[in-house]
């Protein structure tokens, strides 16, 4: 196996977070991020059914 460029830039990421932040802050990191992401997800939808609304039916 071959390991090209940007998997070295994600095992390089993965070692800088253990090493930073240690072990134990990463799952919380990850509920962060996961929250973060549900949100963003939720606002786009929203906006988008207001914008769909908004737009006239042919």
């Amino acid at each position: 196996m071959n390991v090209q460029g940007i998997e070295w830039a994600v095992i390089a990421g993965i070692i800088a977070l253990l090493l930073f932040l240690g072990p134990k802050k990463i799952p919380e990191l990850a509920k962060g991020l996961g929250r973060a992401f549900g949100e963003f997800r939720r606002g786009r939808d929203e906006i988008r059914k207001e914008v769909e609304g908004l737009v006239p039916e042919k």
